[in-house]
């Protein structure tokens, strides 16, 4: 154990957190009617299953709950909720380094006394086959959430919506967006990533996925530009993040239990009551996307000792 978190902190230097809406093999569901789960509904009358469960759990008629839930109540809420509604996805959690679920509940940990930044996503492809229909209100939802609740500041939140107003979620802009949110980001600061869409899975080019498939996130402009790879979100987001910094992200669509390949898990399915490593997790694919990354960026960046694990993981390949 002590040597995965070892390979973990070099890999992955910030402290990296990710609430998905369901496993790698589920679908995650678009609500038809929000007013079902009694949330905040600042435009129009539809949600993501999982963005819905987590504010009825955390936001519920726009006030956050009396007595501090943790992370095990949290997703044990959420699951209830989802559950009641015949939703068959379950909710996970997972991470950098191995996490109490028993602690609070928290965006901001009490060590993150610097600048709080979001990137919000929502993507309701309108006038496309396939198209949503509560991507845009997740967003919404999610912003007063954050700044009502967690103190972010409207200037520091990037939104990106299909809606004609903000700025659009294209394949381009989406990795420029996380782009920026990296190279702001400084050690005692809070991100948070929000991502409200369709995922997907498409064939894996690279040899990295056990499955034969890489997870992903599909922009507005997939059929032009194609689909952003968990490959990409490593390299982009997860493993280009400073140390010091704690990224927390929800990710909202199908097949996203493992987008952002993080090596520890907790399903709320149950069973489950601690977080453990992910079974079959492999630190050479990773290995092999740092090498890719420090390529392209210079190797000024790269934690200590990361170089010559890169040289020797791709001298053996």
């Amino acid at each position: 154990m002590a040597d995965i978190q070892a390979k973990a902190e070099e890999l992955i230097p910030a402290e990296v957190r990710m609430i998905s809406g369901c496993m790698d093999s589920q679908t995650s569901a678009d609500v038809s009617n929000v007013a079902s789960f009694s949330l905040p509904d600042p435009a129009g009358a539809a949600g993501g299953a999982c963005t819905s469960a987590l504010l009825k759990v955390l936001y519920a008629d726009h006030h956050k709950p009396d007595d501090d839930l943790s992370f095990h109540e949290v997703l044990s809420k959420m699951r209830e909720i989802l559950s009641a509604g015949s939703f068959a996805q379950i909710p996970q959690l997972s991470a950098s380094r191995p996490l109490d679920i028993e602690h609070p509940f928290d965006l901001v940990p009490e060590k993150c006394t610097g600048t709080r930044r979001a990137v919000l996503i929502g993507i309701n492809y309108t006038g496309q086959q396939g198209e949503l229909s509560g991507c845009q209100n997740d967003v919404l939802n999610i912003k007063e959430y954050i700044m009502d609740v967690h103190g972010f500041a409207e200037e520091n939140i990037h939104v990106l919506m299909d809606d004609g107003k903000h700025e659009s979620p294209t394949h381009a802009n989406i990795l420029n967006a996380y782009r920026k949110l990296v190279a702001e980001s400084v050690a005692g600061d809070a991100a948070f990533c929000h991502y409200s869409g369709h995922g997907g899975k498409v064939r894996d080019t690279s040899g990295d996925e056990k499955d034969g498939y890489d997870e992903t996130l599909i922009p507005l402009d997939y059929q032009s530009s194609g689909q952003i790879t968990d490959d990409e979100l490593f390299k982009t987001l997860v493993g280009a993040m400073r140390k010091g910094v704690v990224l927390t992200s929800i990710m909202d669509c199908c097949h996203s239990g493992s987008v952002l390949d993080l090596p520890y898990v907790f399903r709320a399915d149950g069973e489950e009551t601690e977080m453990h490593v992910q079974e079959g997790f492999d630190f050479g694919p990773l290995l092999t996307l740092a090498a890719s990354f420090a390529a392209s960026q210079g190797f000024g960046d790269l934690p200590p000792g990361m170089l010559q694990k890169i040289t020797e993981c791709c001298s053996i390949m």
